[in-house]
């Protein structure tokens, strides 16, 4: 209990008191720029979302950035997995190449695809020498989303791919010896064996993907600031506006655990689709 004390502590100080806090914030109205105490209000701030447009927009964001991101990125996570899983000279190199924007800060990787996606940018002189014009790509309410989601596949691949990879490597190779044997062709092992001794892991990389997407915050910030006209503007992006930019700290709490009641119902969903059966 001794040695457990200093970590407890931490999460009972750091951890479980502000989020107990922002509970209580939650229900009242209160401003860090005023005084005294904050005011209860009971469920205002609740119900008050429901009619929020912002909120609404916010939440439909989360959820197409959440939908473009994730499949696409177990996808071909998946396939480099299966690729790195195979013996062939520099396999090292490869698995290192795709893991090292993993390590990244994000907030690095969004400095650099926001160059990447200025006017003079890498990707605009590239269509420059094939005679295209220069887009906006992080300046149209169309574009800037997907223009984010394809920053965020590249950044998240090597941790899936990693995760993917260990899983590929707890199957035991006695099962495909056996499939070939029975005459089983590449994609019947991939379909009867590879996926199902991969649905754990397969599990559990939706669901912290499922957990990431949805607090996506540091990407927002740096490349658009939630636009062009709210285009971008994620559940976490905007309870950092309500409570920062506006000061509005019971608001921003009450966002913050609905998007917490959202984000464990999809991890649910997700946990039950992939239970065993």
């Amino acid at each position: 209990m001794l040695f457990v004390a200093p970590a407890a502590l931490y999460v009972l100080i750091f951890q479980l008191a502000p989020v107990a806090y922002g509970f209580v914030l939650s229900f009242t109205e209160y401003s860090p720029l005023q005084r005294g105490a904050p005011t209860f209000i009971g469920l205002e701030n609740y119900l008050g979302l429901l009619g929020d447009a912002d909120f609404k927009n916010a939440l439909w964001v989360t959820v197409r950035y959440t939908l473009q991101v994730l499949p696409v990125t177990v996808a071909i996570a998946l396939v480099l997995a299966m690729l790195a899983n195979r013996p062939f000279r520099g396999v090292g190199l490869f698995r290192t190449a795709l893991y090292v924007p993993h390590i990244v800060s994000l907030t690095a990787v969004s400095m650099i695809w926001l160059w990447m996606y200025s006017q003079n940018g890498l990707f605009n002189e590239l269509l420059g020498m094939i005679d295209l014009g220069p887009q906006r790509w992080l300046n149209e309410p169309d574009s800037a989303l997907n223009g984010v989601s394809v920053m965020r596949v590249w950044k998240a691949l090597g941790s899936n791919m990693v995760l993917l990879l260990a899983g590929l490597q707890t199957i035991p190779k006695d099962l495909y010896e056996q499939a070939s044997i029975d005459g089983a062709r590449r994609w019947q092992q991939f379909r009867h064996v590879t996926l199902p001794g991969l649905r754990p892991m397969l599990v559990y990389v939706v669901a912290m993907d499922i957990i990431y997407l949805s607090q996506s915050f540091a990407e927002i910030f740096v490349l658009t600031s939630g636009g062009p006209l709210s285009s971008t503007t994620t559940v976490n992006y905007l309870i950092y506006t309500e409570a920062f930019d506006y000061s509005r700290m019971g608001s921003a709490s009450a966002m913050a655990f609905v998007l917490f009641a959202f984000i464990a119902g999809l991890t649910l969903i997700a946990l039950r689709a992939g239970r065993e059966r």
